[in-house]
C-alpha cells in the first residue's frame, strides 16, 4: 500500500509542476497590453468600413 501513496503524491506532484510550467509558458506568450488595444482598434476600424461598404451597397 505504501507504492501506491507515493505513486499518487508523485502523480499529483507532476500535476502541480505542469500546471505551474504551462502558466508560465502562457504568461510569456500572451500579447501584450497595448498589441490588445492595437488589435481592438483595427478591429473596429474593419468594421465600420465593412458597415459602410454595406450601407453604400443598400442605397445602388
Amino acid at each position: 500500500m505504501s507504492e501506491h501513496c507515493c505513486g499518487t503524491g508523485k502523480f499529483f506532484a507532476g500535476m502541480v509542476l505542469g500546471t505551474a510550467a504551462g502558466t508560465a509558458l502562457g504568461m510569456t506568450m500572451a500579447p501584450s497590453h497595448r498589441q490588445l488595444k492595437r488589435a481592438a482598434r483595427m478591429a473596429a476600424k474593419r468594421v465600420n468600413q465593412a458597415v459602410d461598404n454595406l450601407a453604400d451597397a443598400i442605397d445602388l
